[in-house]
């Protein structure tokens, strides 16, 4: 199973051991595409300070943000599951995962970033500021910079197994599964059952929340319907659509009747 997660807009503290090793991190089919975002951030950011804090879409209270992109290549890096927060990383709770979990998690979870394309939990990076909607001056919109390496990247690492999208739309724009890999797809909705909306916050806390269920129980779904039934068997109300047709994603919405 690979589980598709959102970055955070906030982050912790880059760490202070050895900096990042690009070379290192998983899915080694992105490195030039990541060098390539790396390069360009880090030019910009020295450059440039009012420049970098629009292009990144900063507010001034922000700026020291840009700091922070300059010192990329030598700053301590740290598991990228430490370097996330945020709703969703605190609802998920990696750090007090017990040891089976956390295996599953570091082998299940890819973290989607408009600087690095994707990481799993346990790559270590600095801390950084770079959204999937930014548009750099010469590689223009990350999303686009993303498509075509990682259309060959990301059906290798999802293999023959269930994939999980748990994605807000922003970083969708960089990998959207086709063909045979969709049919084995699954995106989470999660809705206020009494109104039967999405509500942001609550949104993110129960997609954190699902993903701690599954990686505590040891579920390994073989495909969107079995998904499904395991959630429901660990107390999520799930409605499911499947697809239309050959090479849609299926759609699972997820009820919760109090927002907290």
């Amino acid at each position: 199973m690979l589980v598709l997660l959102p970055p955070s807009e906030g982050k912790a503290p880059s760490g202070r051991g050895a900096p990042l090793k690009p070379e290192s991190l998983s899915l080694p089919g992105l490195t030039e595409a990541r060098q390539a975002v790396l390069d360009e951030l880090v030019e910009l950011c020295v450059g440039d300070e009012e420049k970098a804090r629009e292009v990144l879409g900063l507010s001034e209270g922000l700026r020291g943000e840009i700091a922070k992109n300059t010192e990329l290549r030598t700053a301590g890096a740290r598991p990228a599951g430490e370097i996330y927060t945020g709703v969703l990383y605190d609802a998920l709770g990696l750090a007090s995962l017990d040891t089976a979990a956390k295996r599953r998690a570091s082998r299940s979870l890819l973290v989607f970033s408009g600087l690095w394309g994707a990481v799993r939990v346990t790559d270590r990076i600095p801390s950084y500021r770079c959204s999937m909607g930014v548009k750099l001056p010469g590689l223009g919109a990350l999303g686009a910079h993303w498509r075509a390496p990682m259309a060959t990247v990301l059906p290798e690492a999802a293999g023959s197994g269930l994939v999980l999208d748990l994605r807000s739309s922003g970083y969708v724009a960089a990998w959207r599964p086709k063909g045979e890999v969709a049919g084995r797809t699954a995106s989470v909705r999660v809705l206020h059952a009494p109104t039967r909306k999405v509500v942001s916050h609550f949104n993110k806390a129960t997609k954190g929340r699902i993903v701690r269920s599954l990686m505590e129980s040891g579920s390994v779904p073989s495909g969107p319907a079995e998904l499904v039934e395991a959630l429901r068997d660990l107390g999520h109300v799930v409605e499911a659509a499947p697809p239309g047709g050959t090479g849609e994603a299926w759609m699972l919405d997820v009820l919760v009747d109090e927002i907290h």
